[in-house]
């Protein structure tokens, strides 16, 4: 039996890196709405951190932002209508 040693290999494609959604310097607050509307799905959903591609901590933070928001009527709870307007 001929093993090598390396059976899964990893393809040697080129991939460009997806930049994070949150900069360093971006402040996750309510008031921002130009970053927490990126996090909202089209019928006013949180999207989940898989596809925000964030960490748990700025989902966190995130959520907390768009339940503020909401609250504050700056952000509707739901959005019946076929067109979201960012």
């Amino acid at each position: 039996m001929n093993k090598s040693k390396r059976p899964f290999t990893k393809s040697k494609r080129s991939f460009r890196r997806r930049l994070p959604p949150i900069q360093s310097g971006d402040r996750i607050d309510y008031r921002n709405m130009n970053l927490i509307s990126r996090f909202i799905s089209e019928q006013g959903k949180i999207l989940s951190r898989r596809v925000n591609r964030v960490t748990l901590k700025q989902q966190r933070l995130i959520t907390i932002a768009i339940k503020q928001a909401r609250i504050l009527s700056l952000l509707p709870f739901l959005n019946n209508q076929k067109q979201f307007e960012r």
